[in-house]
């Protein structure tokens, strides 16, 4: 296992891939951990150096006390790079890792390449969502919060077909930290970028689900929107849909980024 350095402790991470080719840096959600990624890792290694990570408080992450922001969570982002040597790296989050993304877009404009984001938002009101959802874990534990969250994630279509995969991806919400979901419900609480989202010049893909509860499509259509030149692909999925349609969600990275700049 790897781990990088940081103010707060360590952040853990995974490389996979040729030495030497261009660089994907793969961001999560709240609640999940580098093994999000694995339907599509193989294929995008291929010919990327595709860099995953936990985001704090998550995975094998260590969890510092919260509260936590975005622009802490774009830090840990910058941090990692540094740790890798890395100059510019494309990007592709969901849902949290979307909007990290954004704040490094903006804030840190000539680290990132492509970039890519999914199932995500500008903002997720009200704010007293997330501060019940943080009390709620701390109240009730994780495992509450993971079955809730299955309900949330995917449509029942998927939980009656996968009904393993439902199983290994609740146990990884179950085992987040409960300080780490508490902080990072405080980022997402905070985060207010309808503003902000304007300033991105970079080449981006918007990828929504069109079952997606959480950021509903009209979410990401309206970042598309406000950023020149942005494509939109709608999958018929939920809220995280790189699990739920996995090779459309992988086809549509990989044709977007293969397109010469």
């Amino acid at each position: 296992m790897s781990f990088c350095p940081t103010g707060w402790g360590r952040l853990h991470y995974r490389v996979d891939g040729p030495d030497g080719a261009p660089v994907l840096l793969l961001s999560n959600s709240l609640a999940a951990d580098v093994s999000f990624w694995d339907a599509q890792v193989p294929s995008w290694a291929r010919n990327r150096r595709v860099v995953r990570y936990d985001q704090r408080g998550h995975g094998r992450s260590d969890a510092p006390a919260g509260p936590y922001s975005m622009a802490g969570l774009g830090a840990d982002a910058l941090a990692l790079m540094d740790h890798l040597g890395l100059a510019q790296a494309d990007w592709c989050g969901i849902s949290m890792g979307g909007m990290t993304g954004m704040w490094l877009a903006v804030n840190a404009p000539g680290r990132l390449g492509r970039l890519v984001l999914a199932n995500t938002a500008v903002r997720m009101p009200p704010p007293e969502l997330w501060d019940q959802r943080a009390a709620m874990a701390r109240e009730q534990g994780m495992e509450a919060i993971a079955t809730a969250t299955m309900a949330r994630w995917f449509t029942p279509a998927f939980t009656d077909r996968e009904p393993d995969t439902i199983a290994r991806l609740h146990q990884v919400v179950a085992a987040t930290s409960v300080e780490g979901y508490a902080g990072c419900c405080a980022a997402l609480r905070d985060f207010d970028f309808r503003d902000e989202v304007g300033k991105i010049r970079h080449p981006a893909l918007v990828i929504v689900g069109e079952r997606d509860g959480s950021t509903p499509p009209e979410a990401g259509m309206f970042i598309a929107g406000r950023i020149a030149g942005a494509q939109l692909a709608r999958l018929d999925a939920g809220h995280v849909s790189n699990v739920e349609q996995p090779g459309e969600f992988t086809r549509q990275v990989e044709a977007f980024l293969s397109v010469p700049a």
